[in-house]
């Protein structure tokens, strides 16, 4: 007889992994001449090399990029042309770079950034890709940090917080250093979850937490249908609303390692169920949450829950008229342009306006009867001095209408001055000048061209329309001034007026009220653009003319676009000046 007895073996050394203090990681930043690596070049490589908590070696250097770095660029990192004109081109640094990294692992914070320009610039120059191990400084900082303790999770904020010894400055090797002195806190953070070993990281980076395992059951009841969820509280409250063509699968996909988002993870530990809303189409379904999100503005939602709090830059109605920046429309024959999610976006586009236009800037309501000394902008030839009595009603009023032409209809004249004015800015090298104005253009006329393609839509009584559903059938929507009306599906092989003619007579009713968008937030009447914009949908009955300004906005923004091109993925941007 053969008796087989099970002996436990002790596991080695590489089975149990590699100790993080006994991990040699190499830390690198690039700074570049824009977002897209198959567009733009390395400016600069940092990097540093670290063992246990314990510098090891530094790699810094410049590189020429082949090409004029954009000005914008110069403004955030304070690299010029003639700085790199004598550093070596990425040909000669790429080697050097990748042997300093041979057998560590890659850190980078927004690693994907990083180390697809490296990977591109191997491919380019002949080199094989690395295949270090990569970690994301800012992937990790999302899942260990939570909405309370930051508030996002740059390079800026996360240094402040863990006080690093220095100071993010868009130079490489300096937020390279930065990011050295992130990692090791955040090293120390997700050492309270048990991980010590480089694999432990990288596992709990994908694994998911225990209350999404915990709390699986919530997505057992949810539809396969399209529609719209509510996570919601032991009291009902709603805690997170989302929509979905497959309620059932995003749903379940909350349970999952693939959801990393910490607020989302805090979300679902506090949910305890959640609420499906069943739709007809994927349009009534992102409508509804909109809505929804408008209406209950749950807490872990970050997009369009105050969609009250828009402002307006309006032409005011008065005999001499100037730009001010309002919260209602209100009916009068004031002149808007808008929504804008800050004033200080309603600032940039004013200041645009002011810069080609000689409009009063002053706030006092002036008549033909008023009379007061005039202000500075006078004397610049920036005003006429209506106030003094210089300027009367009619020789105003056209600077009033070019205003109101350049906010309705054609914003050119005001796209030529601050482009002028750019030109002899950056020739005089006054580049930060040179960019606030071209951010406050940017402000300017993508605003217009949004405002110019929804009122396009917003002032159409009635739209029906109908795209191809899945099944073969016909998803029909009726739309009433920008809003949505009703929306519902046609079996396939069935005739089309019946369906029409019920879902018009049981759509809700709409009365429009004053301005640009008289029935609907504009993320709404975005929604049905975007649907309408896709392919296969018809229109099936339009009431009044859809169309756009022949020289309207939408004819600019291209430009403008070119000219953000690719950076804001590396250096995103607010509404008046782009940072990293």
């Amino acid at each position: 007889m053969v008796m087989l007895v099970e002996i436990g073996v002790q596991g080695t050394l590489d089975e149990l992994g590699t100790p993080l203090d006994q991990v040699t990681f190499v830390v690198f930043d690039l700074e570049t001449t824009g977002g897209s690596s198959a567009e733009h070049a390395i400016t600069e490589i940092g990097a540093v090399k670290v063992r246990g908590g314990e510098v090891l070696g530094e790699f810094a250097t410049l590189v020429d990029p082949g090409r004029a770095i954009p000005p914008f660029i110069t403004v955030l990192t304070g690299i010029t042309d003639a700085m790199v004109m004598a550093a070596p081109r990425i040909e000669q640094v790429l080697p050097a770079f990748l042997e300093f990294a041979r057998g560590t692992t890659l850190v980078a914070h927004n690693a994907p950034f990083d180390v697809g320009f490296i990977k591109a610039n191997c491919q380019a120059h002949g080199y094989p890709p690395p295949a270090n191990p990569v970690v994301d400084t800012a992937d990790l900082a999302r899942r260990v940090l939570t909405r309370d303790e930051v508030p996002n999770c740059k390079l800026s904020t996360l240094a402040r917080v863990f006080r690093s010894t220095t100071e993010p400055c868009h130079r490489a090797l300096a937020d390279a250093k930065a990011t050295v002195d992130v990692l090791h806190a955040l090293i120390e953070r997700v050492g309270a979850y048990g991980v010590q070993t480089l694999e432990e990281l990288k596992g709990f980076v994908r694994a998911p937490s225990p209350e999404q395992k915990r709390k699986r059951h919530l997505a057992a009841s949810i539809p396969s249908t399209p529609g719209v969820y509510v996570f919601e509280d032991e009291r009902g409250e709603a805690l997170y609303v989302g929509k979905s063509g497959d309620l059932r699968q995003r749903v379940k996909s909350y349970f999952t390692a693939s959801e990393t988002r910490p607020r989302i993870r805090e979300m679902i530990g506090i949910a305890e169920r959640v609420r499906p809303i069943v739709c007809a189409t994927g349009l009534e379904a992102e409508v509804r949450e909109l809505r929804l999100i408008g209406a209950t503005k749950p807490r872990y939602n970050r997009r369009s829950r105050f969609p009250e709090k828009v402002v307006w830059l309006k032409l005011t109605d008065e005999p001499f008229p100037r730009l001010s920046i309002v919260r209602e429309v209100k009916a009068d024959q004031g002149t808007y342009l808008g929504p804008f999610s800050s004033a200080r976006g309603a600032e940039d586009a004013r200041a645009a306006l002011h810069e080609a236009l000689p409009l009063r800037q002053c706030t006092e309501r002036i008549t033909t009867r008023t009379h007061r000394p005039a202000c500075v902008l006078a004397e610049m030839g920036r005003c006429g001095a209506p106030c003094e009595g210089r300027q009367g009603v009619d020789d105003y009023r056209r600077h009033a209408d070019a205003a109101r032409a350049a906010m309705e209809h054609d914003p050119g004249p005001v796209f030529s001055a601050l482009e002028e004015r750019m030109r002899r800015l950056a020739a005089e090298q006054r580049y930060e000048e040179a960019a606030v104005d071209r951010d406050r253009l940017a402000v300017y006329v993508r605003t217009a061209a949004r405002m110019q393609r929804l009122t396009s839509l917003t002032g159409i009584p009635e739209m029906i329309a109908a795209s191809p559903a899945f099944d073969g059938g016909w998803e029909i929507h009726v739309v009433r001034h920008g809003r949505l009306a009703a929306a519902g599906v046609m079996p396939r092989g069935a005739h089309p007026t019946p369906y029409v003619d019920a879902l018009v007579a049981t759509a809700e009713t709409v009365t429009p009220g004053p301005g640009p968008l008289p029935a609907a937030i504009a993320e709404e009447t975005e929604c049905i653009l975007r649907w309408l914009d896709t392919p296969g949908v018809r229109l099936v009955r339009v009431e009044g003319t859809w169309s756009l300004p022949a020289r309207g906005a939408a004819r600019l923004k291209p430009r403008i676009d070119r000219a953000y091109d690719g950076v804001q993925s590396h250096y995103p941007r607010v509404e008046n000046r782009p940072h990293r």
